[in-house]
């Protein structure tokens, strides 16, 4: 689904990412761990061609899409929920939807309010007067709309409620159940090792583990050296 080879990616002369390799399988649920500041959202940012990389190759589905301005990834297949939310908050959450609406299945404004019932209450109200963890529904709904055929979350649960994050995963659960391909970066392990396939771990701007569920949990060295946990 989508492969990343020798990326090497700057904010002008400060290098950022060092030959990053990273796999994604097709319904596979993947994640991107690390402390903050070793380099996770800036691989975010080079995947989706906001900040493209120096040297390396990333692929979608076989397709390069080096090269190519971040709306043509998007139209490519790669739909994103960002760090932030970063809802339209001057819209209704209808039209929220309806802004990123790309073709007609399988994600449609009538499925995305049966993930989200509470968006369905509140389709016609102003998205920047929900509550955070109502603004994030509407960030996931927004990203589905445009029916992707790779899915990244970029710190979905992050400062949420418990209740809310909840809802998040079992969200996610749905998801993956129905063959999403995903690429989750977030700070819940505990939830992490239950859903994800694969685990791809960054430190310094460079990927330094990576393996599935089960081995991650069995070696504690590795997330107390790299995660802290």
């Amino acid at each position: 689904m989508l492969t990343l080879r020798g990326v090497e990616t700057c904010y002008g002369s400060s290098q950022i990412l060092f030959g990053i390799d990273l796999d994604i399988g097709t319904g596979q649920v993947a994640t991107l761990l690390g402390r903050n500041g070793m380099g996770k959202t800036t691989t975010v940012r080079s995947i989706l061609g906001l900040t493209p990389p120096r040297r390396g190759e990333i692929t979608l589905e076989g397709r390069s899409l080096a090269g190519l301005p971040p709306y043509r990834i998007a139209q490519a297949g790669i739909g994103l929920v960002p760090e932030g939310r970063q809802i339209f908050p001057t819209l209704t959450v209808r039209e929220n939807l309806i802004a990123t609406a790309r073709g007609d299945a399988p994600w449609t404004e009538a499925r995305v309010m049966d993930l989200f019932p509470r968006l369905a209450e509140r389709a016609s109200q102003r998205a920047g007067t929900l509550s955070g963890g109502e603004q994030q529904m509407l960030a996931i709904g927004r990203a589905l709309m445009t029916n992707p055929r790779l899915l990244i979350l970029d710190e979905a649960t992050e400062g949420l409620a418990p209740l809310i994050r909840a809802e998040i995963w079992r969200c996610i659960e749905t998801l993956k159940a129905e063959g999403q391909s995903i690429l989750l970066i977030d700070k819940n392990l505990d939830a992490l090792l239950r859903l994800a396939d694969r685990h791809h771990i960054i430190e310094k701007g460079r990927i330094v583990w990576t393996g599935n569920s089960p081995a991650l949990a069995e070696t504690p060295e590795v997330r107390e050296r790299y995660l802290g946990v």
